[in-house]
């Protein structure tokens, strides 16, 4: 859902998902003279009246105010307000009502002056998660926190115990929208049909043999180059061996993720995405499940599964013929207010499809990249023109300076804050479930806050084998806004954790190269790194041109009448 109001001297937008609520205001030049930031105030409503009301807090304060504060607590924005003109609520509930007002803050951090009359108020609901046709869930996927350092002593979870408060907090209802999925199975008029890559998670196999006991009809097919020791043992634990199949011949990962549910014989729903049935696909690095309820789409995906499972194991070739004339590659882009699959193998030249769709973004371009970044994508964010690419990776990229040579491509890789970093953190830690720490989504949005959005997500890595060698599915969703609001906002709330703490790790590793030059002297950190500025100095880059105000001006948008 999408909400703006204009006042005199400010404007605010909101864009709400279901977790997520982003706001994006701009201001007239004229009131900018000593603005030292934004105090934003959050109003909840239940049926009308109010529930609660208080100011956003964040973590970056003044250096010299609430000195011996412990690191890591979080401060109100209208004592420490926020130096941007965007800002990302990320404690928001589903299917509830708010509103949001952004107050211009002046004077000294240590006397600050709240201009109230000067400030806009925007109303907002954010979506139900089980809504339309589309339902849609991210795990919290950013375990090096500080609210995860705050929340929990230890930053090893109990995997075996997705029902604790620490699992609850890492899956964010990522395992138990996958749990109710495969219930839905109930009895014998029901049945499932998975084609998985990683498949070891007890619990979630629990829920399949729970199908299976219930008389559901199901059979899944995983994969057996890559996991299939892992797979094959907790199939066999589980006595699910009957009901399964290994995939071995035809390209080199099963990488697919999906379950189609169906209902008297018939597919009626898909689960897909990128998340493994593992516990850190579903608890650690940043992962979606991504529920469609459409009968047409989801017999694509039957026929895709019946492809796969055949016996022997089908050749490439053979899998290949049957995903180009099931789902060919679109000439362009797709029709407004369409839904196509694009199932792997397949001819390469898909991968240059996904490209060029990136390079025909007008304003924003958002994209995850889980390993390496192809060349197709490359040489598009390699260009110097003025859409803003935002792009996020799980480890540093070996393009990294040339993608970034364009001052509009906005760029962070997978950190965490580590002691001394930045004064007034807590240093942070992961879950210790992953090898890919950070970043496993696989999606690619396109001028999402456009009115004919488009979103690419599945199991893709957009990367040349996925296209060509491996088992995969994607799905190309144009102009709608529910979905496209959804994957914006979380988005934006992984690439803005990710960002600060990439900037922080690459100063520390320059900091490092420095000091090994100078024989091991450590240089001196730049006075007020890490705090916010004490004036309006902050304020000039974000009407200058360049990517901030570009970001101002994009995310926001056009001023209401």
């Amino acid at each position: 859902m999408r909400n703006k109001k204009s006042e005199d001297k400010l404007s605010v937008r909101a864009i709400a998902g279901t977790h997520v609520v982003i706001l994006a205001w701009d201001m007239k030049p004229e009131a900018t003279p000593g603005l030292i930031g934004f105090a934003v105030e959050r109003t909840q409503f239940k049926v009308g009246a109010v529930l609660e009301r208080f100011w956003l807090r964040g973590i970056k304060r003044f250096e010299d105010k609430d000195k011996g504060l412990p690191a890591g607590t979080p401060v109100p924005t209208s004592e420490h307000p926020v130096q941007s003109f965007q800002w990302g609520d990320y404690t928001a509930q589903p299917e509830t009502s708010y509103r949001y007002r952004v107050v211009p803050v002046y004077g000294q951090p240590l006397n600050l002056e709240l201009r109230e009359t000067d400030g806009a108020a925007v109303d907002i609901s954010t979506e139900a998660e089980m809504a339309g046709e589309h339902a849609v869930y991210f795990n919290r996927g950013l375990a090096g926190s500080q609210a995860y350092a705050r929340q929990f002593t230890s930053p090893i979870p109990n995997a075996d115990a997705p029902d604790s408060p620490q699992m609850k907090w890492l899956s964010r209802g990522l395992y138990e929208a996958l749990i109710a999925f495969i219930g839905r199975a109930k009895d014998s008029s029901w049945g499932l049909r998975a084609a998985l890559y990683e498949f070891h998670y007890e619990p979630v196999g629990r829920a399949f043999r729970q199908a299976i006991d219930a008389g559901a009809d199901v059979r899944i097919i995983y994969d057996a180059p890559n996991y299939g020791a892992e797979n094959t043992k907790m199939v066999n634990k589980l006595k699910l061996a009957a009901h399964c199949q290994k995939r071995a011949a035809g390209g080199y990962q099963k990488h697919n993720k999906y379950i189609v549910l169906l209902k008297n014989n018939e597919p009626v729903e898909v689960w897909t995405g990128s998340t493994n049935i593992s516990a850190g696909g579903i608890f650690g690095h940043s992962n979606v499940g991504h529920q469609v309820r459409n009968k047409t789409l989801a017999r694509k995906y039957l026929d895709y599964w019946n492809t796969l499972a055949q016996l022997p194991d089908p050749p490439i070739a053979k899998v290949e013929h049957f995903n180009e004339a099931a789902t060919p590659t679109p000439p362009g882009m797709p029709a407004a207010n369409t839904l196509t699959a694009l199932f792997s193998p397949r001819p390469g030249a898909t991968l240059q499809w996904y490209a060029d769709r990136m390079d025909g973004a007008d304003e924003i371009v958002c994209f995850t990249i889980a390993f390496q970044l192809a060349k197709s994508f490359e040489n598009v964010l390699k260009k110097e023109d003025d859409v803003l690419r935002y792009v996020v990776s799980d480890k540093r990229l070996a393009g990294e300076a040339i993608i970034t040579a364009d001052k509009d491509v906005i760029y962070a890789a997978g950190a965490k804050f580590e002691k001394g970093d930045l004064p007034q953190f807590l240093p942070e830690a992961l879950t210790g479930l992953n090898n890919n720490n950070y970043i496993h989504d696989k999606f690619m949005l396109i001028d999402p806050l456009s009115d004919d959005p488009t979103t690419v997500s599945g199991s893709a890595n957009f990367s040349g084998a996925s296209q060509t060698d491996n088992d995969e599915n994607m799905l190309v969703i144009r102009s709608d806004l529910r979905v496209a609001d959804i994957y914006f906002g979380e988005f934006m709330r992984i690439f803005d954790h990710l960002y600060a703490r990439y900037l922080a790790r690459k100063i520390r590793d320059e900091e490092a190269a420095k000091a090994k030059a100078a024989g091991g002297k450590k240089a001196k950190a730049k006075p007020g790194a890490g705090y916010l500025k004490p004036d309006d100095s902050w304020v000039a880059e974000h009407f200058n041109p360049g990517p901030k105000s570009r970001r101002r001006q994009y995310f926001h948008g056009a001023w209401l009448p």
